[in-house]
C-alpha cells in the first residue's frame, strides 16, 4: 500500500510549503531590520505600533473582498502575483534606503501593500491545501504551515543580526529578494487543483465585491461565529502586547541591545517549531476545539505571564519559547475545523471573511498599546511613576517595565478568553454539531 505522505498532493504541498518557507525567511529578515530602524529613528514604542496597525489593518480590509477575487480565479495565480506584488514593495523600499531618501511613512506604506497583498496569497494558499492533503491530515498540514512561520523567527533574526553591522539593510533586502525568486519559481512550476465549478458560480460569472455567500455561511452557523468572536479576542490581547511592543519592550529593558533582541525572537521561533514538529508528528486531538480553548488559556498565563515577570534575558527567552510552542496547538486546530466544514469552492470567501472578521481587533490593540506604552504604563512605573508602587512587584520599575505590565494585563485577559469559551456549548461542540463539507 502506497505510503499516504508520498502521495502526489502531498508532494506538491512539501513543494509550495518549502518555497513559501524560504520566502517567509527573508521577508521576516527584511522586517527585523526595519523594525531596529524604526526604533533607532524615534525610540518610541508607538512608531512599531503603527507600523503593526498599517500591516493588519490593510489586510483587513482587503480581506472584504480578496475572497470573491481567490474563489473566482486560477489560485496559484492569485498567490504568484500577490508574491510579486509584495517583492516590488520591498525593491521600492530597497531603492529608497540606497538613495538615502528612505523615511518612516515609507514604511508605514510598505505596510499597507504587504497587507493588501497577504489578503490575496493566504487565503489562496490555505484553500489549496484543502485540495491536496486528505481531510484526516488538515491539522498536520495547518501544523506545517504555522512550521514555517515559526522557523522564520529562528533563522531571520540571527541572519539579520549578524548581516546589519557588517553589510546593513540593503544586503537584508537582496536577500529577500532572492528567496522572492526561488519561491517563485517553485510556485509556478507545481500543479494545484482548482475547485469544481458550481451551478451558482456559472449563473453569476462576475465577482462579488462584498463576499455575502462567505458572510452568509458563517452567521448561519453559531459555533463557527463563535471561532470567529473567540480568536478576535485572542488577537486583541495578543495586538495589545505580543504583536505590538515585545520588541520595544526588550530594547528599553536591555539598553537598546538588538542582540538579545535577536535571541528572544528567535527563541520565539524555537517555541514555534517545536511545537509544530511535536503536533505533526501527533497529528492532532479528536476534540479540536475544547483542546485549543485550554491551550489558549494556558498559553497566555504562561507564556505573557512570564513576559511580565521577566527581567532577564534568560527569562525572556524562555517566555517566548512557552509563548510559541502553544500557538501550534491553537491555531492548527482551528484551521482544521474550517477546512473540514467549509465546501472547498467557497473557501477563498470564507477564510478571507473570517481571516478580516478574526484580526479586525489586532489594529485595535495596535492603536491602543502605542500611545499606553509611552503615555501611561512606561511614565507610571517609572521610579518616581504613580503606578510603581502598586504593581513594581510584578514587573519592577525602570524603562520597559510599564510594557512588561501590560503583559500582566494581556495575560489575565487571555486566559479568561480561553476560560470563558469553554463555558459556551455552541462553541466547545462544533464539530459535533455542524456536519462536515463533503
Amino acid at each position: 500500500m502506497k505510503f499516504k505522505y508520498l502521495s502526489s498532493g502531498w508532494k506538491t504541498f512539501y513543494r509550495i510549503w518549502f518555497g513559501q518557507t524560504v520566502s517567509l525567511i527573508g521577508t521576516a529578515m527584511s522586517r527585523f531590520a526595519f523594525m531596529i530602524w524604526a526604533y533607532q529613528q524615534t525610540g518610541a514604542a508607538t512608531t512599531l505600533a503603527l507600523l503593526g496597525f498599517f500591516g493588519y489593518g490593510s489586510l483587513v480590509v482587503t480581506s472584504v473582498f480578496s475572497g470573491s477575487i481567490v474563489d473566482r480565479f486560477n489560485r496559484k495565480y492569485v498567490m504568484l502575483l500577490a508574491d510579486t506584488g509584495a517583492a516590488l514593495t520591498s525593491a521600492v523600499i530597497l531603492l529608497l534606503y540606497i538613495t538615502g531618501h528612505l523615511q518612516i511613512w515609507h514604511l508605514y506604506a510598505m505596510e499597507v501593500l504587504s497587507g493588501f497583498f497577504d489578503a490575496f496569497q493566504y487565503p489562496a494558499y490555505q484553500a489549496s491545501i484543502t485540495l491536496l492533503v486528505p481531510k484526516d491530515d488538515f491539522t498536520r498540514a495547518s501544523s506545517m504551515t504555522g512550521l514555517s512561520d515559526s522557523s522564520s523567527r529562528i533563522i531571520a533574526p540571527v541572519l539579520a543580526g549578524l548581516i546589519l553591522p557588517l553589510t546593513g539593510i540593503q544586503t537584508v533586502l537582496l536577500i529577500d529578494l532572492a528567496t522572492f525568486i526561488f519561491a517563485f519559481i517553485n510556485l509556478a512550476y507545481s500543479p494545484i487543483p482548482q475547485p469544481e465549478k458550481t451551478h451558482a458560480r456559472e449563473e453569476n460569472p462576475r465577482p462579488e465585491f462584498f463576499s455575502r455567500a462567505g458572510w452568509d455561511f458563517i452567521r448561519t452557523r453559531p459555533g463557527l461565529v463563535g471561532l470567529v468572536v473567540l480568536f478576535a479576542f485572542i488577537n486583541l490581547c495578543a495586538g495589545f502586547t505580543y504583536y505590538s511592543i515585545i520588541s520595544p519592550m526588550i530594547l528599553a529593558r536591555s539598553g537598546n541591545n538588538t542582540l538579545a533582541l535577536s535571541w528572544v525572537e528567535a527563541s520565539l521561533g524555537v517555541g514555534g517549531v517545536v511545537g509544530g514538529i511535536l503536533l505533526s508528528l501527533w497529528g492532532g486531538p479528536k476534540k479540536r476545539v475544547p483542546f485549543l480553548l485550554l491551550a489558549t488559556a494556558i498559553s497566555f498565563i504562561l507564556g505573557d505571564g512570564s513576559f511580565a515577570f521577566g527581567r532577564s534575558l534568560p527569562m525572556w527567552m524562555l517566555a517566548g519559547f512557552i509563548s510559541n510552542l502553544s500557538v501550534p496547538y491553537i491555531s492548527s486546530p482551528n484551521q482544521a475545523v474550517w477546512q473540514a466544514k467549509t465546501p472547498p469552492e467557497l473557501q477563498g470567501r470564507v477564510f478571507a471573511l473570517r481571516g478580516m472578521l478574526q484580526m479586525v481587533t489586532i489594529p485595535i490593540g495596535f492603536l491602543m498599546a502605542g500611545p499606553l506604552a509611552d503615555r501611561i504604563f512606561e511614565p507610571g512605573m517609572m521610579p518616581d511613576g504613580w503606578m510603581s508602587p502598586l504593581f513594581g512587584w510584578i514587573s519592577g520599575v525602570g524603562p520597559g517595565a510599564g510594557m512588561g505590565l501590560m503583559f500582566a494585563c494581556s495575560a489575565l485577559g487571555g486566559c479568561l478568553t480561553g476560560l470563558i469559551g469553554l463555558c459556551v456549548p455552541s462553541l466547545r461542540n462544533v464539530e459535533r454539531d455542524l456536519p462536515d463539507a463533503v
